[in-house]
């Protein structure tokens, strides 16, 4: 299962904000949400792990998959591995959710 969970110190009344955990392929021939692989949910992005590429088109398939602003999905940790926090504002749980399958 997906370790989603909610930003630390968000006060009640606050939008709401999630860190997803991922698993970045970059140098894919599509891109794609593939789905669970452990805790984590994969993402294949054709973009190259290079200058940032890959994480911007994986923000940008994130928040295209969820109807989201581009700005509302950032990298929160692990820019440079594979295996990121992406930081998701503006967004209900079950939304996520659905997008982790």
């Amino acid at each position: 299962m997906i370790d989603l969970r909610p930003e630390p110190g968000l006060r009640a009344g606050d939008e709401p904000v999630w860190l997803l955990p991922i698993k970045a392929v970059p140098g894919a021939r599509a891109d794609s949400i593939v789905g669970p692989l452990g805790d984590r949910l994969k993402i294949r992005v054709s973009a190259p792990p290079e200058g940032g590429k890959a994480n911007k088109a994986i923000c940008a398939l994130i928040a295209r998959s969820l109807g989201v602003r581009r700005s509302a999905v950032t990298i929160a940790s692990g820019a440079t591995n594979p295996e990121k926090t992406v930081r998701i504002e503006g967004v209900s749980a079950e939304n996520v959710r659905e997008l982790t399958g």
